[in-house]
């Protein structure tokens, strides 16, 4: 089975229950085999909004997702869950980048490399982002991107020092 890495981030309503919320709804799909600290992380690209409150988890989807269709259908599952919780994209007075209740990215899918309209795998920008890496260092710190040929914890020390601010906060309990 591939090992599958997940960023989840909020930063309208009550960040944590949201996080919480979009966790038991990954549990009716998937089996999470980790999950990092929360941690309050600030805004990048579009800085005029609340921080948001970011996780990474590491699920399995099962033997069936072998196939060349699995990420795509696990993307479809992610943007329901968005949908249920109530995430509007392209509507009036959306933002790119910006604020928003839940956001469920795909970082890393095994080995897969896939480039197309729909979907980037590896996330485009993971090894840019303090928000994505802090956290996914916390529970896959050896993990190799399939590009860069780095680690997730090299990633992350490669990072300068003045970027984005990340804070560890709470524990969210990966039981059930």
């Amino acid at each position: 089975m591939e090992q599958i890495y997940l960023s989840l981030g909020s930063n309208l309503g009550d960040r944590l229950a949201n996080l919480q919320q979009a966790i038991a709804s990954l549990r009716k799909v998937a089996t999470i085999t980790a999950l990092s600290h929360a941690y309050e992380t600030e805004p990048v690209e579009y800085t005029a909004q609340p921080w948001f409150v970011n996780v990474a988890l590491a699920l399995q989807m099962g033997t069936d997702c072998s196939d060349e269709a699995a990420p795509r259908q696990l993307l479809e599952r992610l943007l329901a869950i968005e949908r249920d919780m109530g995430r509007q994209r392209a509507s009036t007075g959306y933002i790119p980048k910006g604020p928003r209740i839940i956001d469920l990215d795909i970082v890393l899918y095994g080995d897969r490399v896939i480039r197309s309209p729909a979907l980037t795998i590896p996330h485009p920008a993971m090894h840019q982002r303090r928000f994505v890496l802090e956290p996914l260092a916390e529970i896959a710190p050896e993990i190799e991107h399939p590009s860069l040929h780095k680690s997730v914890l090299q990633l992350l020390e490669a990072l300068p020092s003045e970027g984005s601010q990340v804070r560890k906060l709470a524990s969210l309990n990966a039981a059930g």
